[in-house]
């Protein structure tokens, strides 16, 4: 059974023991050699197939450009020989590796979810895990069970500390998860995790101002930074450096001064040694690509433009109001105050943040599109413009109580909208989870992730290429050490051209 582990803060006086620190607790997790069940093994292939699904589709996005050319000015390192990035033959040093494939894993927020305390993005852990796993001619196996140790903890973590009602970015519960994900990979004793987790978790604190207002770039960077900086804190620990003690539960440590403060309280629910690793099970991926809370709406606007094809013109629309949880009206919502998510120029970044705009687009196209549903033309047309600001939110109490929810059949992203006609009718609908999500109108399986890859590769990834990158993939507990070099994946030729990228200091 899981176990959940009192944590709060500490005077310097009281000396608590290194066992009885949370970042010592999840070392343990990590370091205990626990077999892999096979619907986890068989979930990890999914979520390795749905990472190179987005990343492929993004390889030519200014941020990928700009990441994967700083990647290739840093060589392979010794004791190893180096990482892949997406797209491309060349390898280069797994900490680049990471920074490269988790920014195009990221720059469409289109990969998996889980919500609960605080926000995450667990298939982030996967870029800097395979890296190193690369590096060191790791097996499948031991991959499987590196990636199966980041989910667990991040979603252990996410389930427990909120980070973002103290304005602290969720990448805070990245940078630990993914360096616990690398100490399994690599075998490494406790205390070296333990150290790991600490750097790891020192050196990935920021502010979520880059989830707010104008967001820019920098979105996509967020996770690929937490997990180079946790390659980088699992080699100095490695090395014997030390981190901050104790980096959670200290008087001037993250939990005092970043997060609930001095009196903080926490339970932190981690796996029992011998206990398997399960959390992956928990969480779930994106058909769209936007925000995961605004899955669920992209569905329920579909299911208005065929039910109610009127309510696509702004003429006959005197307001709508969706009601939702707490984090879809303040975070996404017309509740963020923010004049960016009501603006025609807004970046991409920005608009896939905002409820009113995605609903708007969702209800009048009746489909969703990683990229023309947020090209500038796209967002600038006039009907598009006036009924997008008819568009607002506001918090339900049973929705926010449903979003928080531990029950998983009770668990909820969604709401209700009601929606005004001219002529005073009110259309109203609602909707708890998105179809994709395990208990959706059509769930997620193997299936469906590999229509995901096929679709976005399409014209990026030869078919051969695609072809054989699922078949590895595929066989994945089965690839020896040194085999792993087969998940990376090459572009069709053309694809991608390496001179035109930005310069910099590299």
């Amino acid at each position: 059974m899981v176990k959940n582990h009192h944590v709060r803060v500490y005077k310097s006086e009281e000396n608590l023991a290194r066992e009885g620190q949370l970042a010592h607790k999840i070392a343990v997790v990590a370091a205990d050699p626990v077999a892999v069940s096979p619907e986890v093994v068989e979930m990890v292939i999914n979520r390795i197939i749905d990472n190179a699904s987005v990343a492929i589709a993004s390889l030519n996005r200014a941020p990928i450009v700009a990441a994967r050319a700083q990647a290739l000015t840093h060589a392979p390192s010794s004791n190893g020989k180096g990482a892949h990035v997406f797209g491309i033959a060349e390898r280069v040093s797994p900490e680049w590796a990471a920074w490269a494939n988790g920014v195009a894993v990221r720059e469409l927020d289109y990969h998996d979810t889980f919500l609960a305390a605080d926000y995450s993005h667990p298939g982030d852990n996967i870029p800097p895990v395979l890296a190193v796993a690369q590096h060191v001619g790791a097996s499948g196996a031991d991959l499987v069970r590196a990636i199966a140790t980041g989910y667990e903890i991040q979603v252990d973590l996410v389930k427990a500390i909120c980070l973002h009602k103290h304005k602290i970015d969720h990448v805070a519960h990245l940078g630990p998860s993914a360096a616990a994900g690398i100490g399994t990979l690599l075998g490494l004793d406790v205390e070296t995790i333990f150290q790991s987790v600490g750097q790891a978790l020192h050196t990935t604190t920021a502010t979520r101002q880059s989830r707010k207002g104008e967001i820019s770039t920098w979105k996509a960077h967020a996770p690929a930074f937490a997990g180079k900086m946790a390659v980088e804190a699992v080699d100095r620990a490695m090395r014997g450096q030390t981190s901050p003690v104790p980096i959670y539960e200290g008087e001037d440590g993250v939990i005092a001064w970043m997060l609930d403060g001095p009196e903080a309280s926490y339970e932190v629910p981690l796996p029992e040694e011998g206990e398997a690793k399960r959390a992956i099970l928990d969480t779930y991926t994106k058909e769209h690509s936007a925000e995961y809370q605004a899955q669920a709406w992209i569905d329920l606007a579909r299911k208005l433009h065929r039910e109610h094809p009127e309510t696509t013109d702004p003429a006959n629309v005197a307001s709508v109001v969706i009601k939702t949880s707490h984090h879809t009206h303040y975070v996404i919502g017309s509740g963020a105050n923010d004049p960016q998510k009501y603006s025609p120029t807004a970046s991409r970044e920005t608009l896939d943040h905002s409820i009113p705009y995605i609903f708007t687009v969702a209800l009048q196209d009746g489909a969703w599109h990683h990229v023309d549903s947020y090209a500038p033309q796209r967002a600038a047309r006039p009907d598009t413009v006036e009924l997008w600001h008819k568009v607002t939110t506001v918090e339900d109490p049973e929705w926010t109580r449903r979003y928080h929810s531990l029950d998983i059949a009770e668990k909820a992203f969604g709401g209700s909208v009601e929606i005004t006609l001219t002529d005073g009718t009110v259309i109203t609908d609602e909707i708890a989870v998105a179809d994709a999500h395990p208990l959706g109108a059509r769930p997620f399986a193997r299936e469906q992730y590999v229509h995901k890859f096929r679709a976005l590769a399409a014209g990026l990834v030869e078919e051969a290429e695609i072809n054989r990158f699922l078949a590895a993939v595929e066989r994945l507990p089965e690839l020896g050490p040194g085999e792993l070099d087969q998940l990376n994946i090459q572009a069709a030729p053309g694809v991608i051209d390496l001179n035109n990228a930005p310069k910099g200091l590299f």
